[in-house]
């Protein structure tokens, strides 16, 4: 298991423990996992994302602090929150991460997550330019997660 999955892991059962919401300091986290404290920051930038279901608040200095919050929203209101997320262009990992965080909420089953991702995978979009693919996949996913 790499690092950065232990520390993602690490911080997802604190937030487990504590109701959703886990405080932590950076330099404490880093002195645990004998890690550089840009590891922690990139964790929690690449696995505890609006786009993942979370809220992140930071506040450095001496006292500083990571406060990390999973929201908590019903199916409908996680859907709007996702299609608000997209914007114009969205790529190919972030909008595998939105529809995971959908699936992973249960607003969407397994087969319609994969149907989804073979919709606006790569594969599908090869006719597309490489530079509208973006715009294209974020028009797909929005216009999906609308009709769901």
């Amino acid at each position: 298991m790499r690092m950065s999955d232990i520390i993602a892991s690490f911080i997802n059962d604190t937030i487990g423990e504590m109701d959703g919401i886990a405080e932590l300091q950076r330099s404490e986290l880093a002195s645990r996992f004998n890690c550089v404290p840009s590891q922690i920051n990139y964790v929690i930038s690449t696995r505890f994302s609006p786009e993942h279901g979370y809220i992140v608040e930071s506040r450095r200095g001496g006292g500083g602090y990571i406060r990390i919050r999973r929201i908590a929203m019903d199916s409908d209101m996680l859907v709007m929150h996702t299609i608000n997320t997209i914007g114009e262009r969205v790529d190919l990992n972030t909008a595998a991460a939105l529809v995971a965080n959908l699936r992973q909420n249960g607003t969407l089953n397994s087969d319609i997550s994969k149907l989804i991702m073979a919709a606006i995978g790569n594969k599908a979009l090869r006719a597309v330019s490489a530079l509208e693919r973006d715009a294209v996949r974020a028009s797909i996913l929005k216009q999906i997660l609308i009709q769901t």
